[in-house]
């Protein structure tokens, strides 16, 4: 039984008054008892959230009653708990880090509905582009997909080269929930790719809508679920364990916070290894227990989102 809701979302608008939305979505948080993070910023709001079916319902409600949001499309999962331990809410210059010298609300590659990305995508003169990181697509993606050994989305002009010789092709981009998209779809337009869409939604909309048919392994996630299955058709499992090199879809961050680095580990060697990626991680003096999900946040006694919110307040004056 899955009796509680995670929404994500995202959109592109011009925000006169960032903190003042922040306040506002804070509130309408806690009043909900949702769970999650947002970012506002001057270029538009992005969140995931968890929390009950009826909460969450009032929320999307509450954030499309404001003209700006009207529009924004919810993708919703069924699942079991909670999938945050928390609610953060924060101010930033972007709603997703890219430095990249464009804005979607000008120029963004053509949208494509998962039906219309499912029938497109086999079409020999189309290349797939995965514009996430390498951790991410390590856990799964497209069949065929040109992928970029890439940390975040800044570093996407330092791998450009890479499709420079594809200019000719139908390029379609695709990331977890089409937010990377925008930005990466309208760069490689900039870059004189003249053929250039993007999957609406992401891979999560496409596994609701059509299936998933085609995408290998599983999405990875920034949640305590770290993965979901996306393909309900022909599923597999291309990921293999950091350590040993057996097939896994066990994902973990290290268990070293200096290290942090997000990889597959398969139980086995979770639990010999203490939930680290390498000996030398072992011997982190800050190690953190590994309780078998490789999921950390940071502690914090008896911490509620209405005592973090209190918190900040004070720390405004």
């Amino acid at each position: 039984m899955k009796p509680y809701r995670v929404l994500l979302y995202y959109c592109y608008t011009p925000i006169a008054n960032p903190e003042q939305l922040r306040d506002e979505q804070h509130r309408l948080c806690l009043k909900l008892n949702l769970l999650g993070r947002i970012v506002v910023a001057p270029e538009g709001l992005n969140g995931t959230v968890s929390g009950l079916p009826a909460n969450c319902n009032a929320y999307i409600a509450a954030v499309q009653a404001d003209p700006r949001f009207a529009a924004v499309e919810f993708k919703t999962e069924a699942c079991a708990r909670h999938t945050f331990r928390k609610l953060h809410i924060r101010v930033k210059s972007e709603i997703v880090y890219s430095d990249l010298p464009v804005n979607p609300l000008e120029c963004t590659g053509i949208h494509l509905e998962p039906a219309q990305f499912k029938a497109m995508k086999e079409d020999p003169d189309v290349v797939l582009v995965d514009i996430r990181s390498n951790y991410e697509h390590s856990v799964g993606k497209f069949g065929g997909a040109v992928t970029f050994d890439m940390e975040n989305l800044r570093e996407l002009p330092d791998h450009i080269q890479k499709i420079a010789h594809l200019k000719d092709k139908k390029i379609i981009t695709y990331c977890t929930g089409g937010i990377k998209c925008e930005k990466a779809s309208a760069y490689l337009l900039s870059q004189g790719f003249e053929n250039v869409y993007q999957l609406h939604g992401g891979i999560i909309k496409y596994g609701l809508e059509a299936g998933g048919e085609g995408f290998d392994g599983q999405c990875y996630v920034f949640d305590d679920r770290l993965k979901v299955e996306v393909n309900q058709v022909d599923p597999t499992v291309i990921s293999t364990c950091f350590r040993c090199g057996t097939v896994t879809s066990h994902m973990v961050n290290c268990a070293s916070p200096v290290c942090n680095n997000h990889v597959p580990l398969c139980e086995a060697c979770g639990d010999a290894h203490a939930g680290t990626c390498t000996d030398g991680c072992k011997h982190d003096p800050l190690l953190r227990p590994y309780d078998g999900t490789g999921y950390y946040t940071r502690k914090t006694v008896n911490y509620t989102p209405e005592q973090g919110y209190k918190s900040r307040q004070l720390s405004l004056g």
